[in-house]
């Protein structure tokens, strides 16, 4: 004969309180960052941040209107961008190298930049952002915005005085069917880093960062994020895997010091949706860390690797408060002992 052995629900709860209250206490070490994140209405830029935003409008527009479609399927494009981008910090006063390798018998290059610092050190800081596109889409969010800012942090950070090598890159082949293979322009320069014994302390991955919106339930996110961030699209997003968590923390710290913008920040597993896509991942194969600053792309922008991410969705506004707030990140990072 079996007895039924009476369910001890007091012990259940009690399990189930210890369960959740561990998965609570995870998820804010993963998403608990320094500072407080603006909350206040939108100011209007000065006059420094105001030529930020038109040099913006004008490289995403040449990017995302002038050229178009860049890839390797788009080669002459993809190529004419990449010129672009060479022009445009050689105009600056940089010497500009190029990486070059072959991938669909066809050639292609990571562009790079860099910054000396005041002594000699061997710790580096790389900010990069892919400028190729996904196929059929001009690109103006992806990743015309990430180029746009490289471009103008490197106006912004020239003639200034760090303690650690500056490294500015656009890297090529981010997008499918070359993302997260070792044909990503980002994994070939993370590999030659590796290759050479260099020093990276930190990596910005600047990707897909130009859409706000102040509607409520216009942010969106995987499970179980939703329940620890905002609604409204109108912050700006820094994320890492947990390796990289105390980069997360260093960046939004100084974003949130120096920038009346809100911001978020995560440092979770880096095999969780949306927190490895982008060119960090290639550093963080290599032990390096990195984290990726974004408007979380595909979770608020309806125009996500479409023909219709065009120029006209993208507020350079608001973007330029944020590249002006990430110049005083670089810099932070770039001069710390």
């Amino acid at each position: 004969m079996n007895i039924i052995k009476p369910i001890n629900y007091k012990w259940m709860i009690f399990r189930w309180t210890i369960i959740l209250s561990l998965l609570v206490a995870i998820m804010l070490f993963m998403t608990q960052m320094p500072g407080s994140s603006y909350s206040g209405p939108f100011q209007s830029l000065d006059e420094a941040e105001q030529k930020v935003r038109d040099r913006l409008v004008d490289h995403v527009n040449a990017l995302a209107l002038e050229i178009g479609e860049r890839n390797v399927w788009r080669h002459p494009r993809l190529m004419a961008s990449a010129g672009y981008i060479e022009d445009s910090l050689t105009e600056l006063g940089y010497a500009v190298n190029r990486q070059e390798f072959e991938v669909h018998n066809v050639l292609v290059a990571n562009i790079e930049a860099e910054l000396s610092p005041i002594n000699q050190t061997d710790k580096i800081i790389v900010v990069g952002a892919h400028y190729d596109t996904v196929l059929g889409s001009p690109g103006a969010n992806d990743n015309g915005t990430g180029v746009a800012a490289l471009l103008e942090l490197a106006r912004l950070l020239h003639g200034q005085h760090f303690t650690r090598t500056v490294r500015l890159v656009a890297f090529v082949n981010e997008e499918p069917p070359f993302f997260l293979t070792k044909d990503m322009g980002s994994r070939r320069y993370a590999m030659r880093s590796r290759r050479r014994g260099e020093k990276i302390t930190a990596m910005l991955s600047l990707e897909t960062i130009g859409y706000y919106s102040d509607q409520k339930g216009s942010q969106n996110y995987p499970f179980p994020f939703g329940l620890f961030y905002p609604d409204t699209a109108n912050f700006i997003a820094f994320v890492g895997n947990m390796g990289s968590r105390r980069l997360v923390r260093q960046s939004i710290k100084s974003f949130r010091k120096h920038t009346k913008f809100p911001s978020e920040g995560t440092a979770a597993p880096g095999w969780l949706a949306g927190i490895g896509w982008s060119d960090h991942w290639s550093f963080w194969k290599e032990g390096y860390p990195a984290i990726m600053i974004t408007d979380t792309a595909l979770f608020r922008y309806d125009h996500y690797h479409t023909a219709m991410d065009m120029p006209s969705a993208i507020d350079c506004t608001r973007m330029a408060r944020v590249v002006y707030g990430l110049s005083q990140v670089v810099a932070d990072l770039a001069t710390e002992r």
